[in-house]
């Protein structure tokens, strides 16, 4: 069976978002991101109008490489991330960039090439 490799640098997807920009690569039945977001990106004032729904609803399971994140659950909890975190972000919840540098994550959640889509 061969290696079946892509690269995020010659993406099957791009996506262009306020203040921030998604590539991604299918490999097989896998799809992986790489988010690119903009310090002053945050998810209710860039992707909400996209999504249509009070808060993000989608699980994420991605990998920091740049920048600090912060998420607060539709519950109160709440977490930094920083360079080197890996995580799980369930549904419903809101984020942001923190600070003056670009945030820059890998994402290989389930049905991400639905992100950043505009709601039908």
């Amino acid at each position: 069976m061969p290696v079946t490799a892509k690269s995020l640098d010659r993406p099957d997807d791009t996506r262009n978002f306020p203040n921030g920009k998604g590539t991604i690569v299918k490999v097989d039945s896998l799809e992986v991101g790489r988010g690119v977001l903009e310090p002053g990106w945050r998810w209710s004032n860039d992707s909400k109008p996209m999504a249509g729904t009070a808060s993000c609803e989608v699980q994420h399971t991605r990998l920091v490489l740049a920048g600090q994140f912060h998420v607060e659950m539709n519950d109160g909890s709440a977490a930094d991330l920083v360079e080197g975190d890996v995580y799980v972000i369930p549904p419903g919840h809101d984020a942001w960039v923190v600070g003056e540098s670009q945030l820059v994550s890998v994402d290989w959640s389930r049905h991400i090439s639905e992100l950043a889509r505009p709601a039908s």
